[in-house]
């Protein structure tokens, strides 16, 4: 039975390069892929686009291509990724040019488009927000920066039935960089529910690259991973029939077992038996793993329903500024030092009449990853502490508000309590993300090509 070998090269936007030309190099590789966008990712690349019409792609994309696309053509490997961002073409066209530059022949680059719906956003205003209660788009469309629908497979099964060597996206649904080269190897239509939610299953268990190798996985004393720093991609052997082994290359770093495939399994998906993606609806309820070889597990047993009538939106809008400041405090007495320092700024917020929506005092290594509660029963005695960082943000409308908090801060070096140092601070402009749905049949990929 026909196999083909699909690697993970990058599991977000700034992963490291090395594990992905290893992959390329020692692999036996069919397909790479490389997964670099989230939510908010995809939203600063519209704004970098509306600056430059340029840009709007991975800032990492010819950083990585410098050394990908030699291995490309010398070991025949196929590259998927959705560096394109907010730009696929203008990627594409980066890609052909440092192609020529380097001397390559024979390749064929793809750009896909078609999830940007930023220009014809007027006609879902009334749609619900799906993460604010009650509120419709029209409520943020002064703010709105960008929209992005997730899209499925269509554009890269075309542009490898065109024979396209390097195919780059915007915002594809991540599992569907893996099933899409899937579908077109093995002939598998969107009708095929059954197979098309195993090949969800496989996209998905790729797309965050060293996860499943160990990386997040990792525990010291508990869920020990030996060689971190060297820690390998994984790589998929995918049948016909919808079986897969996840491996990586020997002599890598890291490890492939059952417990570190689970884990990356149930990673982000919500209900296990209703797994959304545009190209179908997938069902781990029945999978099953078993360890067949040292980091070879093989895994079987999803299901899947037909595709969805409708499409999610990411809609990028601008929200707040962040204005934030951070102190550390050492020594005997450093939590106590610390809160009465928290309760000094919040105390000269009010008097010079800082405007703020929401403020935050954290205590770095007492609460604020936990908050007071559970951070109260893990520290009963915050009196031993022998060093806290005072950490105070504040979500404001204007950046004038902003700055000034970081300001306060910082004025407790001179004006109490003692010994606080390192003090740092910044503002952020933040773009938050909402989303819609809208109807599929609103969104048409476009394929264009480049060739060297």
């Amino acid at each position: 039975m026909k196999t083909i070998r699909i690697g993970s090269g990058a599991g977000y936007a700034g992963d490291r390069l090395e594990p992905a030309l290893e992959l390329m190099e020692k692999g036996n590789l069919d397909y790479i892929i490389f997964e670099c966008l989230a939510e908010r990712t995809i939203a600063i690349a519209q704004e970098q686009k509306l600056k430059n019409p340029e840009k709007g792609y991975n800032g990492l994309l010819e950083y990585r291509m410098d050394k990908v696309l030699p291995l490309c053509v010398e070991k025949g490997v196929k590259v998927i990724t959705n560096m394109g961002a907010a730009n696929p073409v203008a990627a594409a066209k980066v890609i052909k040019k440092m192609a020529l530059d380097k001397g390559l022949k024979g390749l064929k680059i793809a750009a896909v488009e078609g999830d940007d719906i930023l220009h014809q956003i007027d006609r879902y205003m009334e749609n619900d927000i799906l993460e604010l209660e009650g509120k419709k788009l029209k409520d943020l469309k002064e703010q709105i920066a960008s929209a992005n629908a997730y899209i499925g497979t269509e554009g890269v099964i075309e542009a490898l039935k065109q024979g396209a060597d390097i195919i780059v996206t915007g915002r594809i649904a991540d599992p569907a960089l893996v099933l899409a080269p899937v579908m077109y190897e093995y002939g598998w239509r969107h009708e095929d529910c059954e197979k098309v939610g195993t090949g969800i299953m496989i996209g998905h268990l790729l797309e965050c690259g060293g996860q499943i190798t160990g990386g997040y996985f990792a525990d010291p004393g508990y869920k020990d991973v030996a060689d971190l720093a060297r820690l390998g991609f994984p790589i998929a052997e995918i049948k016909e029939n919808g079986e897969v082994i996840i491996t990586k290359v020997e002599g890598s770093g890291g490890r492939v077992t059952t417990a570190t495939c689970k884990e990356q399994l149930l990673y982000e998906i919500h209900d296990p038996s209703t797994y959304l993606t545009p190209d179908g609806i997938a069902d781990y309820t029945n999978v099953t793993m078993e360890q067949v070889g040292a980091d070879r597990v093989l895994i079987k047993g999803a299901t899947g329903r037909k595709m969805p009538e409708t499409l999610k939106v990411s809609i990028g809008y601008k929200d707040c500024f962040i204005g934030e400041g951070e102190m550390s405090y050492g020594g005997i007495g450093a939590y106590e030092r610390a809160k009465l320092a928290g309760e000094i700024v919040k105390e000269r917020l009010e008097l010079t009449g800082v405007n703020y929506d929401e403020l935050r005092i954290d205590y770095i290594g007492v609460n604020s990853l936990y908050r007071d509660k559970i951070s109260d029963a893990m520290l009963q005695d915050k009196s031993v502490l022998g060093e806290v960082r005072l950490r105070v943000a504040a979500r404001t409308k204007s950046r004038n508000d902003a700055v000034k908090i970081g300001n306060e801060v910082e004025t407790l070096y001179t004006n109490g309590p003692a010994g606080g140092g390192g003090a740092t601070q910044s503002v952020k402009e933040i773009v938050s993300i909402a989303s819609i749905f809208i109807p599929r049949d609103d969104i048409k990929q476009i394929v264009s090509y480049e060739e060297v």
